[in-house]
């Protein structure tokens, strides 16, 4: 079979590279501990080594929470000019709160709903106009509701989208984080999840866990789909070992320096599944990651986390590799005969500024490195870095401007190579987003990428996203 370009241009052949295992690991490793979805709420216990008051028999004696010395500082700005209260939260580069104002609370609801319009407007890709959307839902119910304490929760995440993607059109790694879809799934998917949290911060997640929720998280980059850079390489960098809905569990436990993270899942994708219809048949997959919490000249947060990603399975991720990639069946093919994957990753987040006069934002500089063995992974390596942050002008405002790079296996490239020609996919994406109001904020966007495609000509794609967040 010979694909054409004609066939690839709006293909679900190619919009399906979103699912190269979407990895969040390397974003989740990184990630601060969040005690609300989407990073609404960050356990500031387990980021910035805050604690809670206890009084003598070990109870919780008041809702306020306790900063440590050093804590003030580290987001350089003073008691006179920024006085901390557990009602005056920290806020972070989109506005949300570093700090939250109080315990756990029986019920927590967010709803986030973005609008895209996006065009090609370099390339050979088509110029065709599209708008898209996507809804997500984060809620959170506590024990007390279940005749239990709220150090349980129970998690539910329903997800939908709509209207015409342009992942595809013009590179194989997504465009559009929040669009990403396998090839032939619906537009909705229901997450469940049920965590357990101790006094230390160490919590326990079993169920089914959209990774895609834990990047929102991450200092500096904070993107989700919704919020911060939207191609897929830097949203949610592709690892060909974790999938984007994984079914399993996730043990996290801070320390005053580290945050030690395990994972236990399913390596196959559980979208639109509940779970526990194939429950590991293609093996078991692992990971776990140590992020080391830095303070560069005593004040400025960073992440600096290094990754073991692994899995049992003993032949490519089928599920997720796009039918355009697929390599011919053994033994015509090499790729696919190996047995067992594992992938180092490297990633840093570092503030290099923040402002005084704005507590929680600032600049600083985002960077990823991945490297896996190979067959049968299908990734070999890729990486990122670049810059993110607010301008000190108008903080409520976000930038950012990133370069990716991912390569596909030797093998794989090889054993497809008569069918379509396939190269390293690189890109460059730059964003501002205006902070309208509290709820409100649009993001303009533009990504320009040299497609993995070897016969595609570098294209270019302009676009705007209108999200609001209540």
């Amino acid at each position: 079979m010979r694909v054409s370009l004609g066939t690839l241009r709006n293909s679900n052949n190619v919009r399906a590279f979103a699912m190269l295992a979407i990895g969040g690991s390397a974003l989740a490793l990184a990630a601060p501990a969040v005690a609300e979805a989407n990073g609404d709420f960050v356990d500031f216990e387990s980021e910035f080594d805050a604690e809670f008051v206890d009084d003598s028999d070990g109870q919780r004696a008041t809702n306020e929470i306790t900063l440590l010395p050093g804590d003030v500082t580290r987001f350089g700005f003073s008691r006179a000019t920024a006085p901390i209260s557990p009602d005056t939260p920290l806020m972070g580069l989109q506005g949300k709160a570093l700090i939250p104002p109080g315990p756990p609370k029986p019920l927590k609801a967010k709803l986030v709903v973005s609008q895209f319009v996006d065009v090609p407007v370099a390339g050979d890709a088509d110029s065709t106009f599209r708008y898209s959307g996507r809804a997500d839902a984060y809620i959170h119910i506590g024990g007390s509701n279940f005749g239990l304490d709220d150090s349980w929760q129970l998690n539910l995440r329903p997800e939908f989208t709509w209207g015409e993607t342009s992942n595809g059109a013009i590179g194989l790694i997504p465009n559009n984080t929040a669009l990403f879809r396998p090839e032939g799934a619906g537009d909705f998917d229901l997450s469940a999840s049920i965590t357990k949290r101790w006094k230390s911060g160490t919590s326990l997640t079993i169920g089914k866990i959209n990774v895609l929720d834990i990047s929102g998280a991450l200092p500096v980059v904070e993107s989700d789909g919704h919020y911060g850079f939207q191609n897929l390489g830097l949203a949610l960098p592709p690892t060909a070992v974790v999938p984007n809905t994984l079914t399993g569990a996730q043990l996290e436990i801070p320390t005053k320096d580290f945050i030690y993270r395990f994972w236990v899942f399913d390596p196959d994708s559980q979208y639109e599944r509940t779970g526990f219809e194939t429950a590991f048949e293609s093996g078991v997959a692992f990971m776990a990651a140590a992020a080391y919490k830095a303070r560069l000249g005593g004040k400025l947060p960073g992440i600096y986390n290094v990754a073991l990603v692994g899995s049992t399975r003993d032949t490519f991720a089928v599920d997720i590799l796009p039918r355009a990639l697929t390599p011919p069946p053994q033994p015509i093919a090499s790729f696919g005969n190996e047995s067992g994957e594992l992938a180092l990753q490297l990633s840093a987040y570092q503030f290099f500024k923040m402002y005084p006069e704005a507590p929680g934002k600032g600049w600083g500089i985002l960077a990823r490195f991945q490297a896996s063995r190979g067959d049968p992974t299908f990734l070999d390596y890729s990486g990122y870095f670049g810059i993110s942050g607010n301008p000190r002008k108008r903080p409520q405002d976000r930038f950012g401007l990133a370069y990716f790079q991912y390569s596909l296996t030797d093998e794989l490239v090889d054993d497809i190579a008569f069918r379509l020609p396939i190269e390293d996919e690189q890109g460059v994406e730059v964003f501002y987003t205006l902070g309208l109001t509290n709820n409100f904020g649009l993001t303009l966007n533009a990504q320009l990428i040299d497609s993995a495609v070897e016969f595609r000509d570098t294209g270019v794609l302009v676009g705007a996203r209108l999200t609001a967040g209540f």
